[in-house]
Order: C-alpha cells, then structure tokens, then sequence
C-alpha cells in the first residue's frame, strides 16, 4: 500500500509541474515514461508505474487551467476556459476563479465515481449500438451549438464560418505528417491563446488589484456545473470522436451556460469537471469496453496485462486519493500566482507570454524537424481566426472545428 501512495504522490508532483508550465502535455511525459518502460520496470512493478501515471493525469487536469485563466495559454481541454478566466481575473476575482475550477475537479471526479456503477451496466451495450452513428451525434452536437449559441442571422452566418474555417484547418493539419502534438500546438495558441493576448492588448487591459479575501460561494450554478462536468466528462471518455474539446462544449450546455456571459460559474466548474473526470474515465473505458480513450489510458493499458475489477477498484481509490492533494497544489500554487500577478505589468507579462509561446511552438516544429515556412502559414491563419470572434461578437467556441470536423470526417468514413 505504501508503495501505491509514493506512486500516487510523486504523480501528483509531476503532474502540478507539467500543468504549471505552459506548453508541456501530460501525454508527452506519459509517451517518455512508457519509452522507458523496460528500464523502469527493471525497479518498479508495473502497477506503479501505472498509479503515478493516473496521479499525473488527473493532477495535471486540474492544475493546468492556472496558465490558462491568468497567462492565456491553453491546451485542448481548457481553450474555453480562457475568456471566462480572463474575465474573472480583469474583475479582480482570480482568487474566485482558481476555487471553481478546482472545486469543480473534485466535485465532478466524486460524480463521476458515484455514477460508476450504472456506467458498468449501461455503457457497454450502449457502446456498440451507438458507435456506427458517432458523426450523427456529433453533427446534431453542432447545429444545436450553432443555434443555441447566435441570436441572429448574422452571429450564425459568422459562426458558421469560423467553425467550417477552422475545421478545414484541422482536416488539412491533422492530414500531414506533421506530428499531433505541433499541429495542435500551433492551431490551440494561435486560435485561443495569443488572439486572446493581442486582443487584450489593442484594449490596454489592465490587471487590477486581486481580492485576496474573495471566497467561493457554492450556489446552484456551481452545483449544476460539478454534475455537468461529470457527466460530460464520462460522456467524452466514453465515446470515440470526442475529446476534452467537445466535452466542454457539451459541459457548456448541461451547466446551462450556453450565454456564457450569464453562467461563467457554472461553466469554469463544469469544463476543470470535464477534464478531471475523463482523466478517470477514459481510463475506466478499458474495463468497460476494452478500449483506452487517451493517451495515458492507452500507456496503462499496455503496461497492465489484465484489466480486471481490482484494478478498476484500486484506480478509483487512487484517483480519489490524487484529486484531493492535487486540490491542495492547485490552490496554493493559484493563491501563489494571485499574489505576484499585481506586481507585474499585464502588458509586458502578454507580450512575454506571445513571445515565449511563439518561440515553443517553433522550437518543438524544429525538433520534429517540419517546415517552418509552413508551420508560421498555419500560425498566423490561426490567430487571425482566433481574433474575428472578438471583433464580431461571435463565441469562440465555434472554432472547436478544428476537432470535430476531422471528427466527423473520419467516423462518417469519407
């Protein structure tokens, strides 16, 4: 048992560092780990090994919406997150902002667990009788966003074309042999965190002095938010075609926040809920239905010959266990960045933060060794389609296109 809580530990650590800095994924440090597989398992059991990988996740998951909500930088699974946090924090309520996405983490993991029973009888005769009709899921998915999310013709016509747009990008993208990682690297900070940045900038946002005595109020908006991200992260975790991306989407819509203006509580818990409960979840999909639904959940399933209830047992015991010390990092390492952030000039810090990341997304297309010349073709396309949605009016979130019209593409098998 010790050697499970050490495992479980270190993952948490590993975890907060790769969700604090911006531009690492938790699949990236699970592809090393399971890379050295053969050396590590010449000293750890392969159960730790997969114990400190499931920590990581979740840990990661939760601490990784910090750069989102005060930097700007996103990753597939907190995009959405970066105008409502924005929002909190140039109101002065960042310290309110780091308890929701936390609060909203463990509350939709402990839905999530609790819900797992009725998962074990109803998902695996659901999953073969949907799996054919995933792109008709997907597509009703859209127009129902589409629609929900315009007011008029215009907003639509302008959504319409933003999801299209930004899906043509990702078909083309996710088509060449440039790796996933750069591609979506490139495509994510170009449309959602330097547009939001430069934006920021042509306003002269200014970071004003944070509340540091603002709590959290759990009210009926938190409430639906932690039952949304839950089920909608089960939901993603689930099924194929949908990751972190649409399952904020669909979050959006459970928490009740298609006007995200009028529920951004909700929806920050809702999205944290989303990302943490598919940590577990997709990883809950091999005993299931004999299918892992990411990467890390792809890493365990190999190291793990027999999936069997004891070890969905143990992972539900660890992933409890992981999601409330990773509450603890999260909101020391939040009231950390709450207490600096006044000190620093919110100009100079986005213009740092488009540099740097400008630079990481160059340097990672120069390691795997791609056109750079293509790779600054498909920057720029990015964050000019990343800055119409400010300038017009429209939610952003029609440029999740980028996912789900390669998405729908694939499962429709054209």
């Amino acid at each position: 048992m010790f050697d499970i809580l050490l495992a479980c530990l270190i993952g948490v650590i590993c975890g907060a560092i790769t969700g604090i800095i911006p531009g690492i994924h938790v699949n990236t440090v699970g592809a090393f780990i399971f890379a050295s597989s053969t050396f590590l398992l010449e000293s750890f059991s392969p159960t730790f090994l997969a114990v400190f990988l499931l920590s990581m996740s979740i840990s990661h998951s939760m601490i990784d919406f910090l750069p989102s909500i005060f930097l700007g930088v996103p990753e597939e699974g907190t995009v959405l997150s970066i105008l409502p946090g924005h929002y909190f924090m140039l109101h002065g309520r960042g310290r309110e902002a780091i308890r929701l996405v936390t609060i909203g983490g463990f509350g939709s993991l402990i839905v999530t667990v609790i819900l797992l029973p009725l998962f074990v009888m109803c998902l695996p005769p659901l999953y073969g009788i949907l799996k054919p009709y995933i792109y008709i899921i997907l597509i009703l998915a859209v127009v129902f966003m589409i629609i929900r999310l315009n007011r008029d013709t215009y907003s639509m016509a302008w959504s319409i074309f933003l999801f299209i747009f930004s899906g043509i990008m990702g078909w083309i993208m996710l088509n060449t042999p440039i790796s996933s990682n750069v591609s979506l690297l490139t495509m994510f900070t170009g449309l959602f965190g330097i547009s939001t940045l430069i934006y920021s900038l042509s306003k002269n946002s200014m970071v004003p002095v944070q509340d540091i005595l603002l709590g959290l109020k759990v009210n009926k908006k938190v409430i639906r938010g932690i039952i949304a991200g839950g089920i909608a992260g089960s939901i993603l975790g689930f099924l194929p075609g949908m990751g972190p991306a649409q399952g904020s989407i669909l979050a959006q819509e459970l928490s009740g926040g298609g006007d995200m203006g009028n529920n951004r509580e909700g929806f920050l818990v809702a999205i944290s809920g989303v990302n943490v409960s598919d940590a577990l979840f997709s990883l809950m999909a091999i005993y299931l239905i004999g299918n892992p639904r990411s990467g890390i959940a792809v890493f365990i399933d190999k190291m793990i010959e027999n999936f069997d209830v004891n070890y969905l047992l143990l992972f539900v015991f660890v992933s409890l266990t992981a999601v409330a010390i990773s509450t603890f990092f999260c909101l020391k390492l939040g009231d950390m960045l709450i207490k600096h952030i006044n000190r620093i000039n919110y100009s100079k810090l986005s213009k740092l933060v488009i540099t740097f990341m400008s630079v990481l997304v160059f340097f990672f297309a120069f390691i795997e060794h791609t056109n750079l010349l293509y790779i600054l073709l498909v920057y720029i396309t990015s964050i000019s389609l990343g800055l119409i949605p400010h300038y017009i009016g429209v939610n952003k979130s029609n440029l999740m296109g980028v996912l789900i019209v390669p998405a729908i593409i694939i499962y429709a098998g054209l």
